[in-house]
Parts: C-alpha cells; sequence; structure tokens
C-alpha cells in the first residue's frame, strides 16, 4: 500500500516528441531519476508524473536534524517520519534541482514545461474528520482540532488557527465591552446638555457651508447629527480606549503562553529554520555551498529610499480622497435633490468611504507587487529572511493604504481649514472641509463602519466565492472526458491513482501566498480592531462576528476547495508577533491623540471645569456643560466675506446685517486665537502625555507580570531534561578500579 502512495505529482501538457519542452522535461525527471526517484506516469488530457522520494532521503534528514546529544549514542533510523515533514523535504528537493541547462523547476513552470506541482489529499481518516468537525459551519462555536490540523497541514498552518482561535476567543470580551459603551451611549448620552443645547439653538444663525448656493442655516438643524455624535463621544469611550489599549498587551502576553502549551508536545524548542534550510541544501546536493551573511549599505539605502517614495505616493492617494471629498461636497450643496442638499457632508463622507475601500481593493495589489520587487533588490540569505522582510514592507504599505485616509480624518479634519473670509483652498477654489459644530468623530465613526463592513462582507464572499466557482467550473469541464475513459480507456480507469491525481488536480491551486494573505488581513482587522477604537467602539464587535465564520471558511477553502498546502514548520507565528506588538503600541497612541484632538472629550472638561456656570457663578443646580456649545462658537460679520463668495439671502426673520457663527475659538474683531483655545491646546497636550504614559506603564506592567511560559509548561520541559539526562547515564560503564 506504501508503494502507491505519491509524494507530489507534476503536471505537463503533452508536447510533440523532440520538442525543447520534451527534452526540457525528460531531462529534469532524469535527474529526479539519479536521486532515486520513483517516478509514474499516467496520460489524460495531460501528463501526471507522480514523485516518491526514496527512503535514504529520509534518512539523512532524521539523522541531521535529530538531538546533537543523542547522535552518539543512538542508530535507530528506522522510524516512520511524518507525512507533513516528508512532502516539505520533497518540495524542497523538487524546486532545488537544477538541470544540465541549470533550471530549476519554477523556470520550467514559466516556460510551461510544467504546468504545476502538488502534494496529494489523501484519503484517509484524518482529512475526513477534519472536514467533519472542522470545516463545517455548524461547528461555529466548537474548539478547533489544533493537533489534527498540525498532523495534516503541518505547524505553520495550525499555529495561525490557533493565534487566530485565541485572539477571535479574546476579542468576545472586548466586544461585549465595546457594545456596551455604544448601547450606554444610546440610552444615556443622547439627551446630554451639550446635544440638548444644539437641538434648542432656533436663534443660532451658522456660516454657509460652501461658497455658491449654500444657504445660511440653523444651528438646530443638525439635532439628529448633533445626537448621534454625542452617543459615540462620550466619557464611556475614553474608559473603553484605555480598556482596548490594556487589552491588546493582556492578549499578546496571553498569547505566549497558549503558544508555549500548544507547541509544548511538538518538539520544537530545539528547532532551528536556519539550520532546516542548510540540511535540506545538503541533502539535495552534498556539494552545496552555505551563502555567507553579506549587507550592503548601498542596497539598504536604495531600498529604504524606494520604500519611502511608495508611502509618499500611498499619502498622495490620502489626499486625493480628500480632494474628492471637498469637490463632492461642493457639488452635492449645489444639487437640485434636497437629500443630497442637506445631507451633503455625510454623503461626501460615505462616498469617500467606499472609493477609499477601492483604493484599497487596487493598491494591495500594487503593494505585494512593489515589496516583491523591493525584497528581490535586498536579495535575502534565506528563505525565512525573505519571507521576514517582505512581511514588514507589505505590512507598512498596507497600512498606509488603509489608515491614511482615516489620520486625516481624525486629526486633520476641519483643523487646517481656516475660518470665514480666510478660507484654506484647494487650487485656489474649493474649500477645505469643516467640522460639525458637535465634532468631527462622527466622521471618522461613518468611515470606519463603512470600510470595516464592506471588507468584512463583500471581501468575504470573494474570498470563498471565486475559489468555490472556479472548483465548480474545472470540475464540469472535465466530466466528458471521464466518462470517455469508462467508455473506452478502461485499463487507465482501473488505475487506482488516476482518479485521486484528477481529482486534487480539479481542485484550485494554492497561492504560495495564501497563508500570509490571511495572517496579513487578521492583523489588518486588528490595527482596526484597536487603533481607532475610540471613534469606533462596535469594531471588536464586528472583527470577533467576522473572525467566527473567517476560521470556518478558511478549513472549508483548505480542506474541500484547494490542492493541499505544502507543510511548513514553526515554532511561533514569526515576525508578524512584532508587527502585533508595534500595533499595540500605536494603539496607545492613535486612541489618546482621538479623545485628545478628535473628540469633543477635553474641550468639554475645560469648560466645566473653567469657564462654567458652576465655576464661575458657584451654581450648583445646572449641568456644569450648559453653556458649552455657545461658548465653543466664535462670531462673523457679513461684510468680511472673501470677494468672490456669493452671499445668500437671509434666513426669514432675523436681520440682514445680524452676526454669524462658525465653530472656533478666534476673536470677534480681528479673528485671532483667543485665551480659550490656548487653554484647550494645553489641555489636550497634557492629556494625550498623560494617557500614553500611563497606557504604556500598564501595558509594560501587564507584560512583566504575565510569565510567557506556564509554570506547568517550564516543569514538564524540567521532568523531560531530567529523565533523559539519567537515561544518558546509563551509557556510561562503571570505572574499574
Amino acid at each position: 500500500q506504501d508503494e502507491e502512495k505519491w509524494d507530489f505529482v507534476l503536471v505537463s501538457d503533452i508536447h510533440e516528441m523532440g520538442s525543447e519542452k520534451e527534452i526540457k522535461r525528460k531531462k529534469f525527471l532524469d535527474e529526479l531519476s539519479k536521486k532515486g526517484f520513483a517516478i509514474k506516469k499516467i496520460e489524460d488530457k495531460k501528463l501526471f508524473y507522480g514523485v516518491r522520494a526514496p527512503k535514504l532521503i529520509f534518512q539523512k534528514y532524521q539523522w541531521l536534524l535529530r538531538n546533537p546529544d543523542s547522535r552518539l549514542q543512538s542508530h535507530d533510523m528506522d522510524g516512520d517520519i511524518p507525512v507533513t515533514t516528508r512532502i516539505r523535504i520533497v518540495y524542497f528537493i523538487l524546486h532545488n534541482t537544477l538541470t544540465p541547462d541549470l533550471e530549476k523547476l519554477r523556470d520550467l513552470v514559466k516556460k510551461k514545461v510544467f504546468e504545476v506541482a502538488f502534494p496529494l489529499h489523501e484519503q484517509e481518516e484524518l482529512r475526513e474528520m477534519l472536514k467533519e468537525k472542522w470545516a463545517r459551519w455548524r461547528d461555529l462555536f466548537c474548539q478547533q482540532p489544533i493537533e489534527k490540523i498540525r498532523c495534516y497541514f503541518g505547524e505553520k498552518v495550525a499555529l495561525y488557527f490557533a493565534w487566530l482561535g485565541w485572539y477571535t476567543y479574546l476579542l468576545g470580551f472586548a466586544a461585549v465591552g465595546g457594545l456596551l459603551v455604544f448601547v450606554t451611549g444610546i440610552t444615556v448620552f443622547s439627551s446630554s446638555q451639550v446635544s440638548r443645547e444644539i437641538c434648542e439653538a432656533n436663534n443660532t444663525i451658522m456660516c454657509p457651508l460652501c461658497d455658491q448656493k449654500c444657504p445660511f442655516w440653523l444651528l438646530s438643524d443638525t439635532c439628529t447629527y448633533a445626537k448621534v455624535t454625542h452617543m459615540i463621544d462620550n466619557e464611556g469611550t475614553v474608559l473603553f480606549a484605555i480598556f482596548m489599549a490594556i487589552w491588546a498587551t493582556v492578549f499578546l502576553e496571553l498569547w505566549k503562553r497558549q503558544r508555549a502549551t500548544v507547541v509544548t508536545n511538538w518538539d520544537l524548542y530545539g528547532w532551528d529554520e536556519d539550520e532546516e534550510e542548510l540540511a535540506l541544501q545538503l541533502i539535495n546536493n552534498l556539494q552545496h555551498e552555505p551563502r555567507r551573511y553579506q549587507h550592503s549599505y548601498w542596497h539598504s539605502t536604495i531600498v529604504l529610499v524606494l520604500v519611502l517614495l511608495m508611502i509618499a505616493v500611498l499619502i498622495g492617494i490620502a489626499h486625493a480622497l480628500v480632494i474628492y471629498r471637498v469637490i463632492a461636497t461642493a457639488l452635492f450643496t449645489q444639487s437640485s435633490l434636497e437629500l443630497l442638499r442637506e445631507h451633503a457632508n455625510t454623503m461626501a463622507v460615505m462616498t469617500g468611504a467606499v472609493l477609499h475601500y477601492i483604493t484599497i481593493l487596487i493598491m494591495t495589489r500594487i503593494n505585494r507587487r512593489v515589496a516583491l520587487y523591493l525584497c528581490d533588490l535586498e536579495n535575502p540569505r534565506t528563505i525565512s529572511q525573505h519571507e521576514n522582510n517582505f512581511t514588514v514592507k507589505i505590512f507598512t504599505f498596507q497600512f498606509f493604504t488603509h489608515f491614511s485616509s482615516l489620520i486625516y480624518i481624525a486629526f486633520f479634519l476641519g483643523r487646517i481649514n481656516g475660518h470665514p473670509g480666510n478660507y484654506v483652498r484647494i487650487a485656489g477654489k474649493w474649500r477645505l472641509e469643516e467640522c460639525h459644530p458637535s465634532g468631527c468623530i462622527t466622521d471618522l465613526f461613518i468611515q470606519m463602519a463603512v470600510i470595516m463592513l464592506l471588507k468584512q462582507t463583500i471581501s468575504n464572499v470573494i474570498e470563498y466565492l471565486i475559489p468555490w466557482i472556479r472548483y465548480k467550473l474545472r470540475k464540469e469541464n472535465r466530466q466528458p472526458k471521464k466518462r470517455s475513459i469508462i467508455l473506452g480507456e478502461e485499463e487507465e480507469a482501473e488505475d487506482p491513482c488516476k482518479s485521486q491525481w484528477l481529482s486534487n488536480y480539479q481542485l484550485n491551486e494554492v497561492e504560495i501566498f495564501s497563508l500570509f494573505d490571511e495572517f496579513l488581513e487578521m492583523v489588518i482587522q486588528y490595527s482596526f480592531t484597536t487603533i481607532f477604537v475610540a471613534a469606533f467602539p462596535l469594531a471588536p464587535l464586528l472583527a470577533f462576528c467576522n473572525n467566527l465564520f473567517e476560521i470556518r471558511l478558511d478549513a472549508s477553502k483548505m480542506i474541500r476547495l484547494q490542492r493541499r498546502m505544502v507543510p511548513r514548520k514553526a515554532k511561533d507565528i514569526g515576525i508578524w508577533l512584532q508587527v502585533l506588538e508595534a500595533v499595540g503600541i500605536l494603539a496607545v497612541i492613535g486612541n489618546g491623540l482621538v479623545i485628545a484632538i478628535t473628540s469633543d472629550f477635553i474641550p468639554v472638561q475645560v469648560y466645566k471645569y473653567t469657564y462654567s456656570p458652576c465655576m464661575v457663578l458657584n451654581s450648583t443646580d445646572v449641568d456644569c456643560s450648559t453653556g458649552y456649545i455657545n461658548h465653543s462658537l466664535s462670531v462673523f460679520r457679513i461684510q468680511d466675506f472673501e470677494p468672490h463668495t456669493k452671499v445668500p439671502e437671509m434666513l426669514p426673520g432675523f436681520a440682514r446685517d445680524s452676526i454669524k457663527e462658525y465653530r472656533d475659538y478666534r476673536n470677534a474683531d480681528d479673528y485671532s486665537y483667543t485665551v480659550q483655545f490656548w487653554h484647550i491646546f494645553a489641555a489636550r497636550l497634557a492629556f494625550l502625555i498623560l494617557f500614553e504614559h500611563v497606557a504604556l506603564c500598564v501595558k509594560l506592567i501587564a507584560a512583566w507580570y504575565i510569565p510567557d511560559v506556564p509554570q506547568s509548561v517550564k516543569n514538564q520541559f524540567l521532568d523531560r531534561k531530567h529523565s533523559n539526562l539519567r537515561k544518558e547515564l546509563r551509557w556510561v560503564m562503571p570505572q574499574k578500579v
């Protein structure tokens, strides 16, 4: 039965005898034969070559990578090697075998000599168990069989699902907290004093929102918007932002413990990726010389300049989105549709968010190509180094792609637009956007909600639907041929390998980046969930719901729709852990900035404890935020409008020359900043420094307080070492006196 198990299948088109492609194919297969590989050929619409490596290769691997201290004592080389390790070794040898023309398998695939090479899904109990217990929607809330996943897909895939499961489990607590904050905002804060003042401001006339065709408007017209804003922007959100900064640290510290527990029995603590790669190179070619460590400052400088150039391009795209929003707002305010005119700013934000999502889809492809090109420029020494360099670059590019626009909305929108009579303009024509009198945080909320919902619905549907459709189409295309095999080629149809190889070939090809893409998607989601959570407390809930489906979606794809992934060995999630730790620090900075700059939390607190009736009049029977809205508005004289501004008709019942208002802290005579502006600026700065220092201290304390490795795991290793040393002593013969 073992003789009929094949490690890999190579697929090729049927080429003419004597053609260049046929000769190249024969040369490659001859090289494999010289290394002792058994090769079986099956002909259908295409040529299928099953390859099986000789036992000697695996014996060499076992000998080279066993514990160095036990090499001298043990000579037992007959132990079975795991299927995942077997596939990994054969994959390495296939892709590093050189033909006499100095071509590798990758070059032959590019030249259409071979179409593809893949390991086989085996019709065994393990795969059927994973189908039944893991890759099913009904198991949504069940624990994953990590050990079984490892036995079938290897340690790297198992660690991904262990990490994703643990992340989703802890997200549940953050999701409950975010939901409580949001519900509390709806029930308690929608009737806050600040939003009540906006709703009752029937006599407060505001400056036009654009230069042409925009009317004066009453502050009370934005009553609903104000209630929504104060539903998000409240004291509860501040507490939740602090909670999420601590949660991010606790999550990573607990993951380190969880990972230590998961890999305890995998015997990987002494495993070294570089050593394994060297061993495989020697098994493949005994004359192989290792690449020396090198560093080129010239290459590093070029790569750094190109990375900065790419980041500048991505920030430029964010600027283009800003320009779109500015122009869209101007066009919507002049629309003949009343709905568009009344909600011009909100419509510009929503359409801008959709456009941002489209740019994310396009730039993701471009970012990958640029990151790969930069990695090739660096020419890393090992596969693991290449993967680490690529990870850092692609994450950096993706981070700026996803967050540049959000950073503008959070920290610049409404703060660099000037004031009536002296607006900052794009190309001297279009005014930059302004914040609503109740703050900019709702704009950030809308942008994040749209992007997260689109990413978690459309992207996930496409991620599963496209492979499913491809699989069905490939299967349908082979049906007629199958019938002809049964009718006219009964000898071949009876070959037990043929149906297995064909069914595996019909599955979708596994991209080299498929697992990497899953990790990247989750780390970007983690960034959304932590960095701007102060503006969008529902982010953890959306992420939690998405991940419940994501686990089963990925499982179903790997088991049912894709060819078997080449197993990779790993003892942790690699450089992704450092990326997650960096995101955790960015989360502290981001949330501190959102509360200090974007939110109205600080201005309201400054007003309450400095300028409110409670402080000035010593009144205790009124809400301390009474009068805040009027205090946060500045006055503007109509005669100071810019010459090209078309001053609209006055609202009925108000004098033509009455003073109009806008949101800022400026003097009425020369429009310079007031003392209150500088008070608030100082308070924002003080809060930011305090928040970040406290949050970072708590993170450090949490990291110290929670050990990376549980004591039970340490004791297990202690017992194992003790037991091994006792066994070693038995080999020492007693000395004769």
